[in-house]
């Protein structure tokens, strides 16, 4: 048995972990995506529940020695079913696509129609991109921010990747039940605010509610599913194993177990507040200084940066604040005119910058070092000025202290 650490084991792996704990230590990751799992969280993946296979479900696995995996899955469970107030729950997804697909396989046929955010209105590729599986395998209808659409889908999504405003469920749920369909909400983005109150909940609307783990919800990286009939529970639990997975990752659900039982503390309330508090400074801040944002603001987590009227495309944007310190990613806007690979705006969010601490007074300062680089995105001396200011700031917020 090699009982190396990783350094001996590994020293090239080792290398670029460091140099990756350093670029997150000294830049600010505002992609509203990403977070920082606490270290219970990480040593938990990171444990030796990763050597053990469980397929099948707590109690019932085809594996023997599922003790205490068993146990891990069920705290899991038990705490995902208080934290959104939901009769039933899967916490076996590897990610939130596969929660996806999961739902998809329960409800559809080859072909049959679904219903979903067009992608350049803040859509996700799993709702329907004819890129992405849920395209390929079914009829990816969309509707937008504005117009109305026409489709007779089985299954309507409503969820987002890239949308700063509330979702009306109960009017979801009226036009799925008008043409017959099942409602499906993805709130991957949006969980965390959902868990904690400061988002309308799914349900009693929605038929399926699938989400990751990670985001808003600061846990590692998988998927969950969610609904409040046990026929339908049972029927995607058997899509996702034995339909689209086998062994879960047992070391990955013990972790989203820490998480969930994280995200029931007090705290973890005001943190989602400061999150949304954040946005809407930062979302001030640069509207004041000129930009346009898709819908005029944020009730949210993120905003969306619209540059469709300048010269600066989102790749730009994305490259200059980047090589400053900001990490953001570049977004297709409403009656997107460039490539998907270029784009119009970029997408900025505030829940790993809240996790370290970060306030509304970082916040208009952050919007002024966007305004400064992005008027200037090709001026190496602006840009190398703001990432020394940009790492003089992170030392005042450790990061894994």
């Amino acid at each position: 048995m090699n009982n190396q650490s990783l350094i001996e084991a590994d020293p090239e792996i080792f290398q670029t972990i460091q140099k990756e704990s350093v670029r997150q230590k000294n830049g600010l990751e505002m992609i509203a995506s990403e977070n920082y799992a606490s270290l219970a969280v990480m040593q938990a993946q990171g444990s030796i529940m990763t050597n053990k296979y469980a397929e099948g479900y707590p109690h019932k696995r085809y594996y023997g020695g599922c003790e205490f995996v068993d146990q891990a899955e069920i705290l899991a469970i038990d705490r995902l079913k208080k934290l959104f107030n939901a009769p039933f729950a899967n916490v076996q997804p590897h990610s939130g696509s596969q929660a996806n697909q999961a739902v998809f396989l329960a409800n559809l046929k080859l072909h049959d129609t679904i219903l979903g955010l067009d992608l350049s209105n803040g859509g996700h590729l799993t709702h329907g991109s004819p890129v992405n599986s849920s395209g390929i395998f079914y009829r990816g209808a969309t509707y937008k921010i504005d117009p109305e659409s026409e489709a007779k889908p089985k299954l309507i999504i409503a969820g987002y990747s890239a949308y700063p405003r509330f979702l009306d469920f109960e009017k979801f749920k009226n036009i799925a039940d008008d043409v017959g369909a099942e409602l499906l909400v993805d709130m991957a983005h949006f969980a965390g605010l959902v868990a904690t109150g400061h988002h309308p909940s799914p349900f009693p609307y929605a038929d399926y509610v699938t989400s990751t783990t990670h985001k808003t919800l600061r846990g590692p990286r998988g998927g969950i599913i969610l609904t409040q009939k046990e026929e339908k529970s049972k029927l995607v639990n058997s899509r996702i194993f034995p339909g689209i997975q086998g062994g879960p990752l047992m070391h990955v659900i013990a972790a989203k177990a820490v998480a969930f039982g994280e995200a029931l503390r007090p705290d973890f309330k005001t943190y989602i507040g400061n999150v949304i508090l954040n946005a809407k400074t930062l979302s001030e801040e640069l509207l004041s200084q000129g930009f346009e944002l898709v819908t005029g603001g944020t009730d949210n987590h993120l905003l969306l940066l619209d540059l469709s009227k300048t010269e600066v495309t989102g790749k730009l944007a994305e490259t200059a604040l980047d090589e400053s310190g900001i990490t953001v990613n570049k977004n297709t806007v409403p009656n997107e005119k460039r490539s998907p690979f270029v784009t119009s705006g970029i997408r900025i969010g505030t829940p790993a910058l809240t996790t370290r601490g970060m306030g509304p007074n970082e916040m208009r300062q952050i919007g002024k070092w966007i305004t400064k680089v992005l008027k200037n995105p090709e001026d190496l001396k602006v840009k190398a000025q703001v990432k020394a200011e940009v790492e003089s700031l992170t030392q005042s917020f450790p990061l894994y202290t």
